[in-house]
């Protein structure tokens, strides 16, 4: 029984040192699966010799040429400039007839404005003067398209005898003349017209079908246009005012400044176009009324309302009212007419134009030709009328812009010293603070010239 005792410590101490053998054993297999840290050797080998040369890779973007880098950075923000352009151009197509009305509009009120400001100047309340300016401008028009219908009318007979006299006439000297041209080619030439407009007689209906559209787009134009120059006339300033708060608030005081600009800009260009048309047409009008040409009075409403696209509109006004000279009359009779409208379009380019809007609206031919182009081909005929006036006030309002970001870029000017305080007797007579104007803000000398000639509207 003695042994027992001891048997059992034995059996205990055993136990106890397979425990700490497991306990090691394990701690042992924890540390073998722990990562052993990778540490960076004292030195590098170096490569054998036999190995090639590896050289460092540039950076891409170091590896493009500057001028290639310029060029896709440019790239990119004339495609978001396009896309927005052609955004632009897809909503005023959709509500081209809208667009085209508020244009007319912006026109005609440019031309009435002056009058309205003349009238409120000499005591008139301005809801009258805006009645009255706008009632008299619209009956004026109306009459003068009364008075073309009238004489259209009135001359249709005798315009379509003469017509038919010079293409018997045309035929005569055909028949005569040395290009061997015989009777039988030329009947046939009238035959194959007339089986072209026996055959496209469904377009032609179609055609009378969409001129009634036209009328009734023309009508609901007019009326957009008569309702746009009433709201201009009477509330300009506060459209105005309303617009500038659309635009953010750091660049507000440069299209505040820039807007007054663009609208003198826009009425030395109407009325400058307005009285050059009107010296035009009376002169050309003279010139066919002297010749016997007639529909003097029509041509010459025609050639008004050509001069209102320059360069395009002076060519096909006066082209027509050869073309009616040389079939109602004779070839002599025509020529005289080709030297009418040619002497007064002389006048007109090297006369009227430079002394009449001067400066105000300097556009570079090409930029006009260019210009009538595109506006014909995005709107047509109205495109063309607002395409130079819409190019001459974009010019303008660059123009102050670029040289206004030029003076806000230049040194503050230095601090003047004040001015030394006035006597009491002075002080006692002076007008109070609130009774001055407010002080304009200080301009550097080398901007005011930039500024004047950009904010005139000559450049």
């Amino acid at each position: 029984m003695s042994k027992v005792p001891a048997w059992l410590g034995q059996v205990g101490a055993e136990l106890t040192r397979m425990g700490e053998r497991l306990d090691q054993r394990r701690a042992e297999a924890e540390e073998a699966d722990r990562p052993v840290p990778r540490t960076a050797p004292d030195s590098v080998p170096p490569p054998p010799a036999y190995a090639p040369s590896v050289t460092a890779k540039p950076d891409p973007v170091a590896a493009i040429p500057w001028g290639m880098r310029v060029a896709g950075e440019a790239a990119w923000r004339l495609l978001v400039l396009a896309g927005l352009l052609w955004v632009l151009m897809r909503v005023i197509g959709a509500v081209q007839l809208v667009v085209m009305a508020f244009a007319a509009g912006l026109l005609i009120t440019a031309l009435l404005q002056p009058t309205v400001a003349w009238l409120k100047r000499h005591g008139m309340p301005r809801g009258l003067a805006t009645a009255l300016t706008a009632v008299a401008g619209f009956v004026l028009m109306g009459l003068v398209g009364w008075f073309v219908v009238w004489q259209v009318m009135e001359n249709i007979d005798d315009l379509s005898n003469r017509v038919t006299d010079g293409i018997n006439e045309l035929k005569r000297w055909l028949l005569d003349s040395p290009f061997h041209v015989t009777e039988a080619q030329i009947n046939d030439i009238a035959k194959t017209l007339s089986d072209a407009v026996g055959s496209n007689t469904e377009k032609i209906t179609s055609a009378g079908l969409q001129g009634l559209t036209v009328i009734v787009e023309l009508l609901t134009g007019i009326v957009l246009a008569m309702f746009s120059t009433l709201f201009l006339l009477y509330d300009g300033r506060k459209i105005w005012h309303w617009t500038l708060k659309l635009v953010p608030a750091q660049a507000r005081e440069g299209v505040a400044g820039a807007g007054p600009r663009a609208w003198r800009t826009l009425t030395a260009y109407v009325r400058g176009t307005v009285l050059v048309a009107l010296i035009d047409a009376l002169f050309i009008g003279l010139g066919l009324y002297f010749l016997n040409v007639p529909l003097a009075v029509p041509l010459a409403v025609f050639i008004f309302l050509g001069a209102f696209i320059p360069l395009v509109g002076a060519l096909v006004s006066g082209a027509l009212a050869v073309v009616v000279a040389l079939v109602t009359q004779d070839v002599f009779t025509a020529l005289m007419v080709l030297c009418v409208v040619l002497g007064v379009q002389q006048i007109e380019g090297h006369v009227l134009q430079p002394f009449i809007l001067g400066r105000a609206v300097r556009v570079h031919p090409l930029a006009v030709v260019l210009s009538v182009a595109i506006g014909s081909l995005v709107a047509g005929i109205g495109g063309a009328v607002v395409a130079v006036p819409l190019v001459a006030v974009t010019n303008t309002v660059v123009g102050y812009l670029r040289a206004y970001s030029a003076d806000q870029t230049l040194p503050a000017s230095p601090v003047r010293e004040p001015a030394p305080s006035p006597s009491p007797a002075a002080s006692s007579s002076a007008p109070s603070p609130s009774d001055e104007a407010p002080e304009a803000p200080a301009v550097a000398p080398a901007a005011r010239p930039a500024i004047a000639e950009a904010g005139d509207g000559r450049e």
